[in-house]
């Protein structure tokens, strides 16, 4: 990286900070000046407390339950987007690889696609019971549905003249996709796995509220309910970087694993 675009990453994050900061000076006079009570808008202060004495590391009378809400949910997000990333990088490669099969389960894909994975949420209820299993289920298959679509669009898109080339040297299928199929897809793959992840905590959440299942989603339910402000504002900024974190660390992946073509 030369010194311009060293500069230009430096003002970026800059730019950045002071958007947060700003945004944190706008809380903090809301709460403040009363313009929401603080019933419903506790100060920076209040939820930075609270997030401390959550994670138990106020040095104080902490519980730490806000600590083992979240390893829980983290661990049905990363469990989820990596059943999700397996079976959608597998189906995707077999669907992408066949003009044939690509014609045929088009319809069926654009069908179920536009489903919200929380809308089945009663259905899986109903199959597999209230249990983490059953939010698991939901999870892996709403985070599904980008690694899918991204990895058929990788595969569909390879260049004709490398299936010749592969035809020519006699390459098995198995090979064509190992070899030159799955690096051309590479890209869009990383691209649908980022976004499934962002689902897969979406979809956490939402399954621990409506399952009662234990996570930062029942969490922050039951803040809102006993009208503990600072809680669910704790629980809320809690989410807000356990996403930010995750999208950065597969952001990094992606990028040493695309090394090979930058130039």
């Amino acid at each position: 990286m030369n010194a311009g675009n060293r500069r230009l990453v430096g003002l970026n994050w800059l730019g950045s900070f002071a958007v947060l900061c700003a945004f944190i000076a706008l809380w903090w006079t809301a709460s403040h000046a009363g313009w929401v009570s603080r019933v419903f808008l506790p100060t920076p202060q209040a939820t930075f407390a609270s997030l401390l004495d959550g994670l138990n590391l106020s040095g104080g009378s902490g519980n730490g339950e806000l600590l083992a809400f979240t390893q829980a949910t983290v661990g049905r997000m990363v469990q989820g987007w990596l059943l999700a990333s397996l079976f959608g990088v597998l189906l995707g490669a077999a669907i992408g690889v066949s003009p044939a099969v690509r014609a045929w389960v088009q319809p069926t894909l654009e069908f179920i696609r536009p489903l919200p994975a929380s809308a089945l949420l009663p259905l899986a209820i109903s199959i597999f019971g209230l249990n983490p299993g059953m939010v698991l289920f939901v999870v892996a298959f709403g985070a599904m549905w980008p690694v899918l679509l991204a990895t058929v669009h990788g595969f569909a898109a390879v260049e004709p003249r490398l299936s010749e080339v592969a035809r020519c040297l006699q390459m098995s299928r198995a090979a064509f996709i190992w070899k030159m199929g799955l690096p051309n897809a590479m890209p869009d793959i990383l691209a649908g796995m980022r976004l499934a992840l962002t689902i897969a905590l979406i979809v956490a959440v939402v399954g621990e509220m409506i399952a009662s299942q234990s996570g930062l989603g029942q969490a922050i339910l039951l803040a809102a309910r006993a009208f503990r402000a600072s809680d669910l504002f704790a629980g809320i900024v809690l989410l807000g970087l356990i996403g930010f974190v995750s999208n950065a660390l597969l952001a990094f992946a992606e990028k040493r694993l695309l090394r090979w073509q930058q130039p």
